[in-house]
């Protein structure tokens, strides 16, 4: 177990998330699913469990940070380090809309979960990834998020002007740009992934399964050689 690469997969318990921690678990890592329903993340652990798959589950509601404070200490207790962090978990609203459309309720909940919750989580758990020979963090975003393509005429995004969701993956890139450089003296890599457009929970419909978006953040969690960058599968994605 010493040797174990550990990883912390929030939201795990369904979608994308779910097919991260499967695919993680494949390749030998030992995985706990962060969810803050209980019996949704009992109804994923039988799953993987069922298949010979080494996963755990962890209470994690990141509107709360007792909860992720209590993450932190069973994580430490158990293993001591972390060496993946995939800031999965993640809300959209379908009260979000254009700038003057939108619900400020609905805007601020996905801005909570979204950035609020994937920063407060990522420093809770940062001294655990410093205790890890090496370590990955893992935003999980979308080109929503990508000012160029939203601001570009010819852009597929261009129409999809949802103001609370795009906003918060464009903060989480600032999250992944100041904690790579504030990274940058350590064995931690830190890349924003945008999985494709995958057909989950969240959307209802999309042009990928939840197992092909899981591929590329699973890739960066497991062997990235780059740091500060936002990725999609076709390559790289402008900020």
């Amino acid at each position: 177990m010493e040797n174990k690469r550990i990883a912390l997969v929030s939201g795990g318990n369904k979608g994308i998330g779910l097919e991260i921690a499967r695919q993680l678990a494949k390749a030998g890592v030992t995985v706990i699913i962060g969810a803050r329903n209980d019996d949704r993340a009992a109804s994923a652990l039988e799953d993987l469990n069922s298949n010979g798959l080494n996963v755990q589950s962890v209470h994690l509601d990141l509107d709360k940070p007792e909860s992720l404070a209590a993450a932190e200490t069973k994580i430490k207790a158990q293993y001591g380090r972390l060496n993946i962090l995939v800031n999965n978990a993640g809300v959209f609203d379908f009260a979000d809309a254009t700038p003057s459309k939108a619900s400020i309720n609905a805007v601020r909940r996905v801005m909570e979960v979204n950035f609020f919750g994937a920063l407060a989580l990522t420093q809770v758990m940062l001294p655990l990834l410093r205790n890890a020979p090496e370590g990955r963090i893992v935003n999980i975003s979308s080109s929503l998020g990508s000012l160029t393509l939203n601001g570009d005429p010819n852009s597929t995004f261009y129409a999809q002007q949802y103001i609370g969701y795009n906003a918060s993956k464009a903060a989480l890139s600032m999250l992944t740009v100041q904690l790579n450089e504030e990274l940058s003296d350590t064995n931690i890599k830190v890349n924003s992934v945008s999985p494709g457009f995958v057909k989950t929970d969240l959307t209802g419909y999309g042009e990928m399964t939840p197992e092909e978006g899981a591929r590329l953040p699973v890739q960066f969690a497991l062997n990235s050689v780059e740091t500060g960058g936002f990725f999609e599968p076709k390559g790289r994605t402008p900020w």
